[in-house]
């Protein structure tokens, strides 16, 4: 069994335990590992503003059609995971869970509220602004503005090859690779293909990288990357990908951290598990 059906088939048994039914992406037609209602892929229903947040992205993750339904409905879906997990933490004490994501201290209190799907502009020249999953803001005080967090899940191992880095962003943004030489010469590997990183989308996480400088300056923020670890060689190999990525932007003194969703899982029912026991048992029934 690959690392995609691995993840597959646990989340094809978790719904099975809870009796959940489910049907094609394209409701009659395709492989059952869709929900045929979104609230039986989240432990909570969506709150009005992460479903105006989610609309805003360029992922149509909620857009569905009487033939189609949504990717979020998909139980492999890297969205509704991350729905699963920081929804839940909006109307909680934030800067717990960026505590619990190793991006501060435990006694550090600045992260004041959680947003998805936020947009960073890179250049006014380009049409397109890359979509962090997650960001955690910090109050006005803190030298670290924001958390940015990109999350996956199955995505990481599946058949499709991600793609490179555009060739405009070497030579459309001069001024924003200055002080990041050793990311600079590294985007040039993976542009315009890139056929070395095989779990690892690292174009993704430049362009955050960018889209995050350009707004906070090069020490204003954190970048995470929350991600699925599987047995094998596989999970080994994605681990050294992220390795290699975490070595270099450490050259540049960007703050580049990583973190497995099982790590955080383990982490949370260790030091948060009283009175946040309905949705720690979710989490670990489901993804552990």
């Amino acid at each position: 069994m690959n690392s995609f059906e691995y993840i597959l088939s646990k989340q094809i048994s978790w719904a099975d335990r809870n009796k959940i039914k489910l049907l094609g992406s394209a409701i009659s037609r395709g492989r059952e590992t869709y929900t045929k209602d979104i609230n039986n892929n989240l432990f909570e229903p969506l709150q009005l503003n992460t479903l105006s947040e989610i609309n805003n992205g360029d992922g149509g993750e909620l857009t569905g059609s009487t033939s189609k339904l949504p990717k979020m409905n998909a139980l492999h879906s890297s969205s509704a995971i991350g729905v699963n997990v920081f929804q839940y933490w909006k109307n909680k004490n934030v800067s717990d869970l960026a505590y619990l994501l190793g991006l501060c201290r435990k006694d550090n209190k600045s992260a004041k509220n959680i947003n998805f799907e936020q947009k960073f502009q890179i250049s006014d020249n380009f049409g397109f602004a890359p979509n962090i999953d997650v960001v955690i803001n910090n109050d006005e005080e803190s030298k670290i503005k924001a958390f940015g967090i990109e999350c996956k899940f199955s995505e990481a191992y599946s058949s499709y090859k991600h793609n490179g880095l555009k060739e405009k962003y070497l030579l459309e943004i001069d001024e924003l690779w200055k002080d990041i030489p050793n990311l600079h010469e590294f985007a040039k590997t993976i542009s315009p293909e890139d056929n070395t990183f095989r779990h690892l989308h690292p174009a993704q996480l430049v362009k955050h990288i960018l889209g995050l400088k350009k707004k906070y300056g090069k020490n204003g923020f954190r970048l995470l990357y929350l991600w699925y670890d599987v047995f094998g060689e596989d999970g080994f190999q994605h681990r050294e990908e992220i390795k290699k990525f975490s070595e270099i932007t450490s050259k540049d003194n960007i703050k580049f951290h990583s973190l497995t969703y099982q790590e955080l899982f383990v982490k949370m029912k260790k030091e948060f598990y009283e009175g946040n026991e309905k949705y720690i048992d979710y989490l670990t029934d489901r993804y552990l």
